[in-house]
C-alpha cells in the first residue's frame, strides 16, 4: 500500500519529506512485525540483537562497549538490557581479568538454544519482506546505504 493511504496523508513538502515519512512508517511497520515475531521466545529486538552479537564472538566475551558500537539501535540502554538477559540466564557477566572496571559479557548454553530455536523463524522473518524480489532487495539495500552516505 502506498504511504499516502497508509498515513492518509496526499501532501509532502517534496519527495525528500515523503521518503522520510516513509522510512520512518516502514521501520515502525518492520519492529511490530519482529516483535510479534519476537515475543513468542520472550525477548525484545534489542535483546535478540546481543544475543546475535554475543554468537558471533563465542567463545570470547565482549564488552559492553563493544555491544554497545555493533548494536543496531545506538540509543539503547546495553546494560540494562544485558542485565534483563542475565535475569533470563541468556548471558553472564563478569568483570574483566585485566580491567576490573570492564565488563564481559558472555552468551550461556540457553542464549545459545534459544538462538538456534529463533533460527527456524527466518524463513517467517523473511516473509515480511517477500512483496521484494531478491535484486529490488539489494537495489534498496544499496540506496539506503547511498542515503547514509
Amino acid at each position: 500500500m502506498r504511504i499516502e493511504e497508509e498515513i492518509q496523508q496526499l501532501k509532502f513538502r517534496n519527495e525528500f519529506h515523503k521518503l522520510a515519512v516513509n522510512i520512518i512508517f516502514t521501520h515502525g511497520w518492520l519492529m511490530k512485525k519482529q516483535a510479534e515475531l519476537f515475543s513468542r521466545h520472550n525477548i525484545t529486538g534489542n535483546q535478540f540483537n546481543i544475543l546475535r552479537i554475543l554468537r558471533g564472538q563465542y567463545p570470547n566475551p565482549a564488552s559492553v562497549n563493544l555491544l554497545k558500537e555493533r548494536m543496531l539501535d545506538k540509543m539503547s540502554d546495553v546494560s540494562r538490557l544485558v542485565e534483563r538477559l542475565r535475569i533470563k540466564g541468556l548471558v553472564k557477566r563478569e568483570f574483566s581479568k585485566g580491567d576490573r572496571r570492564r565488563v564481559d559479557v558472555s552468551i550461556t548454553d540457553k542464549g545459545m538454544k534459544l538462538l538456534d530455536e529463533m533460527d527456524k523463524l527466518n524463513q517467517v522473518y523473511d516473509s515480511f519482506l517477500e512483496n521484494l524480489n531478491e535484486k529490488e532487495a539489494a537495489k534498496l539495500s544499496s540506496l539506503l546505504d547511498k542515503l547514509r552516505g
